[in-house]
């Protein structure tokens, strides 16, 4: 039977080498399940990342932006950081209002992952929005955004064609299609 409690690493030492206000960068001296000498670095992530699934009818709020990382454009949910001791519903709700100026009447989590856990402990939090009232978006300094709503089709032929690869927007859109196949096989049954 397998302990998914033994942790078969050895942990030797660890340096921080480096730190923002944002990650925290570590590596550590290792002995692997092996046996053998090795350095691991980890990304501590210092904030959830916050996933909103705003969906009115069948369509889909997409917000655009070049991602720095990826030296390319992106479109994706609504996304942004929560504090990590903070609920992170009312980070949704402040990313939902920065990015698309809208509040949401109807709030639920619809999952968690890790979004790269072979080297960092970064926690998404996936949240859908729904009954949808506008008002002025309000972006923060850091993004230059364009917003859209797309058929639900349409957002996953994108997802198929490769052209969305957020990770946290192919979930969030994996689980609404998965829900939407159950409600209508449901509503078949009948």
């Amino acid at each position: 039977m397998i302990d998914e409690h033994h942790n078969p690493w050895t942990t030797l030492g660890s340096e921080l080498k480096y730190e923002n206000p944002w990650i925290k960068l570590t590596e550590h001296q290792v002995l692997n399940p092996a046996g053998g000498k090795g350095i691991y670095g980890t990304v501590h992530f210092k904030n959830l990342a916050i996933g909103i699934l705003a969906v009115e009818e069948d369509m889909i709020w997409l917000v655009g932006q070049y991602r720095y990382p990826l030296s390319a454009y992106s479109w994706e949910i609504p996304e942004g950081g929560g504090r990590i001791g903070i609920d992170p519903l009312l980070s949704a709700q402040r990313e939902l209002l920065e990015e698309v100026g809208a509040r949401a009447e109807h709030w639920e989590e619809i999952g968690r992952a890790h979004l790269s856990n072979s080297v960092s402990d970064e926690l998404a939090i996936i949240f859908l929005a729904t009954g949808l009232n506008y008002q002025e978006a309000e972006p923060e300094e850091t993004e230059e955004l364009q917003r859209k709503q797309l058929p639900l089709s349409e957002v996953m032929t994108l997802i198929r064609q490769g052209v969305i690869t957020d990770s946290i927007t192919v979930l969030a859109m994996q689980w609404l299609y998965i829900r939407t196949l159950e409600n209508r096989l449901a509503a078949s049954a009948l």
